[in-house]
């Protein structure tokens, strides 16, 4: 065998720094800097190497693992039994030849019996059953290790938190089910929209919008969220048994946990494989992000005799669909405004057919991103559709040919013309200016908004023509329509307008955190609001903070409160504020009881469903008595409130000596009386 040479050593260094960064950024920040067909390249030329100079296959080589370790923001979940990855067939002849290698080992030449399923590109998990009760979830993490998302996991609807009683027999005792979270098509599409409206990044494909909202701290972010589930292997089960793949996905079918309902049973490879040509010929009609097959030998018996290889099971192989990427010009790299001002760059192509439809946008992301990429305008580049949604460029295909300029970001707001902020050390460039036409469409629809002064009726289009009319040009011109304006825009008759004055009648009287939140300050969601509503109990004083003052609010770091001082620094915000605010009948929030003195800088987590308060009521009163919520337990805490169907949290703060109180008590609490 051949020593590896200092070359080839410098090569799988770099292979391995490579593919480690980019496990990082897939599995833990949920933010992947390339598609599946490039990383599989890196990986496939790493194993090579690993294969022809096995003196460079170190035990900490990304082709010894799975995925990454857990991130810090939550609970460790041990698995009982490892969380294996998958190796890959990217053609007919290498799933051919896995099938030969099976046949190898047995020492069989009869056909192979296999399950084949849709190869799902989300985030792999695992749910625990303890007597038919759901009692964690988790993350793959490294395979070991994952991720505690229990409380998570619980918000959607297609995970039973009770198993159905089979017809005949028990409940298991302990049931562990691996399956796939995804986020569907449809509405990940809905959400990217949303979030463009609301300046905020876009999602690359649906399999990070899954990761990134089952990952989120707060689990009312993934509640409003449409996750749903594939199940599709075992990990531990008690006092049921399966002898095959297939009759464990009926068995756990029976059980109420959902399965792909495109599983097949093949008799042999080639079935196997026309079963892939079938489903690449489908997968754009799919709702889910599909990237392939998986092939798994249907007998358990088969499957214990074949056993595992470094970090993958020699009994199953993921048949990869062929990437879906297009070469085309860059015409044009334009900017779009959204509601915080923020720019982001987009490519205007060529026009170009891809998985099924004419790409001619693709994002660029940010000024970083196409530095990185050095992308320039026509450049000749590589296009693909991750997860065959979302277009981006993948690189520069012919960087040697004559070239123009690097893109620059422009000084001025494309749109109104004001300066553009770009602060040392971030990625975003920003347009000051609120009342930037742009800005002002994105910023009617958030304040809007029913997180912001809920007025219901007033729609994208509608916006849209009020602030191209000239109607509404600032926040406040909304509380001055006419039933007679309206009526004489496209699509509204008389009953229509006057629904909608009625409402922004109604949205007058509202609460100080809905009007901050409806402001759309960079860095400022519900909860921030709240805290700053608390803090301050007026806009006016809010107006008037200084920096320090704003980062001695409960939870506001530098980068935040700077953030809020800057937008009430620019004299037309401010003017802007005080002519909305002689709008409105603005509510402070409840002045804390003096029964309740006592909770000021307490913790509380909330876990489970309560009677008489949905969860976000419940939030508002602990804010109120000054105390605050957090999403994850620790012996920081200080109390969990635990309601009907609570999670594993409740199983930790008993382990963590966390006071624990059922609804009455919490209640009893709040009133100033005793525990």
């Amino acid at each position: 065998m051949p020593k590896a040479s200092t070359k080839i050593q410098a090569e799988a260094e770099r292979l391995r720094a490579q593919i480690d960064r980019h496990n990082y950024r897939y599995y833990v920040l949920d933010d992947p800097e390339v598609g599946d067909a490039e990383y599989d390249l890196l990986m496939r030329r790493l194993e090579a190497l690993e294969r022809d100079y096995p003196e460079l296959a170190t035990p900490d080589s990304p082709t010894q693992r799975v995925g990454t370790a857990p991130s810090e923001k939550f609970g460790v979940v041990a698995h009982r039994r490892m969380m294996l990855s998958l190796a890959n067939a990217m053609d007919a002849e290498e799933m051919t030849e896995f099938d030969r290698r099976i046949k190898r080992f047995l020492k069989d030449e009869a056909e192979v019996e296999y399950a084949a399923e849709v190869k799902l590109d989300g985030l792999a998990i695992e749910l625990v059953y303890e007597d038919g009760r759901l009692t964690a979830g988790s993350t793959r993490g490294d395979g070991i290790n994952g991720e505690d998302v229990t409380a998570n996991i619980r918000t959607i609807r297609s995970i039973p938190l009770k198993l159905t009683k089979p017809a005949r027999g028990a409940l298991p005792k302990l049931l562990e089910v691996r399956g796939e979270v995804i986020f569907p098509r449809h509405a990940f599409e809905r959400l990217n929209a949303e979030r463009a409206r609301a300046g905020e990044p876009a999602f690359a494909n649906p399999r990070n919008a899954a990761a990134g909202s089952l990952r989120q701290l707060d689990p009312k972010i993934t509640a409003a969220r449409p996750l749903d589930i594939f199940c599709h292997s075992p990990g531990v089960i008690e006092g049921l048994e399966y002898s095959s793949q297939w009759e464990f996905l009926q068995g756990i079918k029976a059980l109420g946990l959902r399965i792909n309902p495109l599983t097949r049973i093949c008799a042999g490879v080639a079935e196997v494989i026309a079963y892939w040509n079938d489903l690449t010929a489908r997968r754009h009609e799919l709702d889910y992000e599909a990237d392939g097959v998986v092939a798994k030998v249907n007998s358990f018996a088969l499957q214990n005799q074949l056993g595992e290889v470094s970090r993958s099971p020699r009994w199953a192989i993921a048949y990869k669909f062929k990437a879906q990427q297009a070469e085309t010009v860059v015409r044009e790299i334009a900017v779009q405004v959204g509601r915080i001002g923020s720019l982001t760059p987009v490519a205007k192509l060529a026009p170009v057919a891809l998985a099924g439809v004419t790409i001619a946008n693709a994002s660029l992301h940010n000024l970083d991103e196409i530095r990185r990429k050095d992308v320039r305008v026509g450049d000749t580049v590589l296009i693909e559709r991750a997860g065959d949604v979302i277009p981006y460029v993948v690189r520069v295909t012919r960087p040697d040919a004559p070239r123009k300029p690097e893109f620059i970001m422009p000084a001025q707001c494309p749109v109104c013309g004001a300066a553009i902020v770009h602060e040392e050390g971030e990625v975003g460039y920003f347009c000051v200016n609120a009342n930037c036409p742009a800005r002002m469409r994105e910023s009617i629809r958030h304040f809007a908004s029913k997180a912001g002064v809920d007025i219901d009726g007033l729609g994208d289009k509608l916006v849209a023509q009020l602030v191209e009319r000239g109607i509404v040009l600032e926040l406040d011109d909304l509380y001055r329509l006419s039933r007679e304006q309206l009526a004489g825009l496209e699509r509204m008759a008389d009953k229509s307008a006057q629904n909608l004055i009625d409402a922004i009648e109604r949205s007058r009287s509202t609460t100080l955190d809905r009007v901050i939140n409806g402001l759309g300050i960079r860095h400022v969601g519900e909860h921030t609001a709240r805290q700053l509503a608390i803090r301050f109990r007026t806009i006016e004083a809010l107006m008037a903070a200084v920096e320090d003052e704003l980062r001695g609010v409960r939870d506001i770091g530098d980068e935040v409160a700077r953030s809020i001082a800057e937008y009430f620094a620019e004299p037309r915000n401010r003017q802007a504020v005080v002519r909305l605010a002689a709008q409105l009948k603005i509510e402070p929030p409840p002045e804390p009881a003096a029964g309740r003195a006592g909770l000021r800088g307490k913790s509380f987590v909330l876990t489970g469903m309560l009677a008489a308060l949905s969860r976000d009521e419940a939030e508002r009163k602990i804010l109120a008595a000054g105390a605050r919520v957090t999403g994850a337990i620790s012996r920081k805490t200080d109390y969990l409130v635990a309601g009907a169907e609570a999670g594993s949290k409740l199983r930790k703060a008993g382990e963590l000596g966390v006071k624990m109180l059922d609804e009455e008590a919490f209640l009893k609490l709040l009133d100033g009386g005793e525990l």
